[in-house]
């Protein structure tokens, strides 16, 4: 027999024995598997887990007693502190030889207090603690406030740079941890403000009492506090504030019920409250996750209610004479709820928690409803009255809406409906199908005659369509817009249970309305319209907003289309700097992108002087940056606010003789600490005139510094212009700089601006907004549901008192005015 081995196998002399075990030291195990530790490092999962790792920390010591206030702030330059209030890492040696921070801060699952097994409940995070954040951060701080010393130690890539120290004395306690995510772990390192409100503003709505601020030190400078110190009642309170509560009480218990020997409890905790209007919002969380989908819990709830209302009623004698049973959406019409369940061995339908499926909690639920408002009933009977009075009103709203809701039923086979309206397309099949829902007749027959036949749909609508806000289904079905629109679509309305996604017959549908106030509008009666009646298609990713160009830039016999203001800066300032070189007094040349860069910088001056003005008088704003060099830091001490305000006071004379600043003092006061009062003489001014470290933090003045300091890196002034076509220009400054390129970048254009979409011919709006292979579409998503049911409240709802002061808080934040 031959020896010869099977050639299709590859062979190597290479043994495998006890050399080619590796061992992980340390961290290690973290950054060479970081998904096994904090999740996905390429979808913004893990890279978000990271914050909430160490916020755990601090909601633990909010729990045992020891912590009210923790703080994130995204800096500017991406990385993230979290600070708290709490007792501080312990800073004792460890038997290990190191201090107790740094075995929390190098050892995987160490600590007491810092792990997570002392949570009752999970949300099911990893559990790794603040050890797995440093492992896989360039690089990270921790400051420490205990014991009357406030400690430090920083780390690089999980490694010590240093032993904790002793630094300067405190009173204080609590612990701050800075980090910077590591670029060669993570795809991307930009940290989602909008992800971060979501899920802290949850998080203080189910710990009461916690206060957590939230600020964004980036271009935006965006902050936001959250505080409930009465927690899910209070919230609920707050919600139903916006829609007239038929109650002035919120119903609320907390119970524990037992669940197993040796297991902790079942805890129920919820708030209700009836409104006068038509919407229900009930929020659904199991272990501090919210369950979008509801599952058990909320069934359980909603089983309760209906029986609990109906047994009220008849046995008070309520219901003694009508003819008709309340249903549970009767029940339910108005009402804002929220219900938490912690639960200690929670199951659900996805990793993403979306539905509780623990089918014992049903039972809870019911239970534990069933008693407690049976119990607040009985001993509250005028607000039972109401509530059951409140229900028959709906339940005979609804009888009346039964024949209205024949048209939603006819759906689009019903031909009498649509004549007129609907040019439907040819294709029949959803997945291909898209609808235009657009703003008037004329808008309406350029889309109609620009279309591809063959699977776009268009739908005018005249006017603006109801608010459904405002409105119960029989007035809302008795809209003809409405009821046309509900009828194009094929899928019925969630109210009433007549939606089915399956019969949608369009898997895009787009919003197509004007660039101006009245486009505005109608774009949200509609957006109301699908939140409210059909939010699956926004789950679904169904609806888009259309982005139709504002501006057509022509030169010669080319044009160009623009999408906005923004869009069109950024195209004048590439035309303005085409073939310009730029050279300083000093020497210093530039051209191509880094001039690109500094134009688009000097050209965003005027706004960020302009969002500062409403706070401080914006040439006070523009000598603080550019003459005097005022900072956060200058407010630090005393000294350091004094010879500001000296330049200061130099500065303003001699650039405005004919305001004559009469003095310019230095203040303080116990909110703000040392601050610059700048007082004109009377009549020169209406602007304030108070400069504070607060101003000097947010992003605006962040971005003039660093605008400024840009400015500063090309040399000294004058600066020699020199184009590749004409004459060499020499300007004085900055400013006159970027009326240069402002002027170079409009000549020979010819910009014109599309007030409607049916000044577009139907080329135009097929080539610009319609066509697939050209068009941007914008969709719509719902990523804070809690957020948007208070916006939707407050704007839409038909309380003024709300609108009104949402209108006061954000009127200093406003960018684009149409008067």
């Amino acid at each position: 027999m031959s020896d010869e081995k099977n050639p299709t196998v590859e062979t190597s002399n290479e043994e495998y024995g006890s050399s080619n075990i590796t061992v992980l030291e340390g961290l290690e195990a973290v950054r060479k598997r970081p998904g096994m530790y904090i999740g996905d490092v390429h979808d913004g999962s893990a890279l978000h887990h990271l914050v909430w790792e160490v916020i755990d920390n601090s909601v633990d010591e909010h729990l045992a007693g020891h912590c009210s206030e923790v703080s994130i702030v995204i800096n500017h330059d991406g990385s993230v502190s979290v600070s708290d209030n709490g007792r501080g890492i312990p800073v004792g040696m460890h038997d290990k030889g190191i201090s107790a921070v740094e075995v929390v801060m190098t050892v995987l699952h160490a600590g007491g207090k810092f792990d997570h097994s002392s949570y009752k409940v999970s949300a099911g995070l990893h559990g790794v603690g603040v050890s797995a954040v440093n492992a896989v951060s360039e690089w990270l701080k921790v400051e420490v406030q205990r014991e009357g010393y406030v400690h430090r130690q920083s780390f690089a890539r999980g490694v010590p740079q240093e032993r904790l120290h002793q630094d300067e004395e405190t009173s204080a306690t609590g612990t701050k941890i800075s980090f910077k995510p590591d670029p060669e772990i993570f795809s991307s390192t930009e940290y989602s403000y909008k992800t971060f409100a979501t899920q802290l503003r949850e998080l203080a709505l189910l710990n009461s009492g916690l206060k957590i601020h939230l600020a964004d030190e980036r271009e935006e400078g965006t902050s936001e506090t959250f505080l409930y110190e009465g927690g899910i009642k209070e919230f609920v309170a707050q919600i139903s504030a916006a829609k007239e509560p038929i109650h002035e009480e919120v119903i609320a218990f907390e119970t524990s019920i037992p669940f197993g020997e040796g297991m902790a409890d079942v805890v129920v905790d919820l708030a209700i409250q009836w409104c006068s209007s038509f919407a229900e919002q009930i929020f659904c969380y199991t272990n501090n996750v919210h369950n979008k989908d509801g599952g058990t819990h909320l069934t359980g709830l909603k089983t309760a209610l209906t029986r609990t209302l109906n047994s009220y009623g008849q046995a008070s004698g309520l219901l003694k004479n009508e003819k008709i049973a309340l249903s549970g959406d009767d029940c339910r019409e108005g009402v804002v709820c929220v219900i938490h369940v912690k639960h200690p061995d929670a199951s659900f339908d996805s990793q993403t928690k979306s539905k509780l499926v623990s089918s014992e909690v049903k039972g809870i639920v019911d239970t534990a409803v069933t008693e407690h408002v049976g119990r607040y009933f009985e001993e509250h009977p005028q607000t039972a009255k109401k509530i059951i009075e409140k229900s028959l009103v709906a339940a005979k709203a609804r009888e009346a809406a039964r024949k209205a809701r024949e048209v939603v039923r006819k759906g689009v086979m019903d031909k009498t409906a649509l004549t007129g309206k609907l040019a439907d397309c040819q294709s029949k099949d959803p997945t291909i199908s898209e609808i235009y829902i657009v703003e008037g007749d004329s808008a309406g027959g350029s889309a109609k005659q620009g279309r591809d036949r063959h699977f776009q749909a268009i739908l005018p609508l005249r006017g603006k369509i109801l608010n459904v806000e405002r409105a119960r289904l029989d007035r809302m079905l008795a809209s003809d817009a409405v009821a046309t629109l509900i009828s194009a679509l094929g899928c019925g309305i969630t109210e009433k249970g007549t939606f089915d996604l399956s019969k949608v017959r369009y898997h895009k549908i787009i919003l197509m309305t004007d660039a101006d106030v009245d486009g505005s509008h109608i774009r949200t009666l509609l957006l109301t319209f699908f939140y409210r009646q059909m939010p699956e298609l926004l789950e679904k990713g169904y609806l888009y907003i259309a982005q139709p160009p504002l501006f057509g830039v022509r030169k010669g016999k080319k044009i160009r289309y623009i999408k906005d203001q923004m869009n069109l800066n950024e195209f004048l300032i590439e035309n303005g700097i085409d073939g310009l070189n730029v050279k300083s007094s000093s020497g210093m040349e530039l051209s191509g992108q880094p001039l690109y860069h500094l134009a688009g910088r000097l050209r965003t001056v005027d706004d960020h002087l302009n969002r500062l003005d409403r706070r401080c008088d914006r040439r006070i704003i523009a000598a603080a940056v550019r003459d005097v060099g005022i900072r956060m830091e200058t407010f630090d001490n005393p000294e350091s606010v004094e010879e500001a305000k000296d330049k200061l006071r130099d500065v303003l004379v001699a650039k405005y003789p004919d305001l004559q600043p009469l003095t310019v003092e230095t203040e303080s006061d116990e909110v703000d600490g040392l601050h610059l009062a700048v007082q004109f003489r009377p009549g020169a001014t209406t602007k304030p005139g108070r400069l504070t470290r607060e101003i000097c933090s947010t992003g605006e003045y962040f971005e003039l510094v660093s605008i400024e300091d840009d400015i500063d890196s090309i040399g000294t002034t004058p600066y020699t212009l020199t184009p590749n076509k004409g004459d060499v220009v020499e300007v004085d400054n900055a400013t006159e700089l970027d009326d240069y390129i402002s002027e170079r970048g409009r000549r020979g254009l010819d910009i014109g601006r599309y007030k409607g979409l049916g000044e577009m011919n139907a080329d135009q709006l097929w080539e610009t907004t319609m066509n697939p292979d050209a068009r941007t579409l914008l969709k719509v998503e719902v990523n804070d549901p809690v957020r948007a049911e208070e916006l939707f409240s407050i704007l839409m709802g038909d309380q003024v008192e709300p609108r009104r002061k949402f209108i006061e808080d954000n009127a200093l934040n406003v960018q684009n005015l149409d008067i």
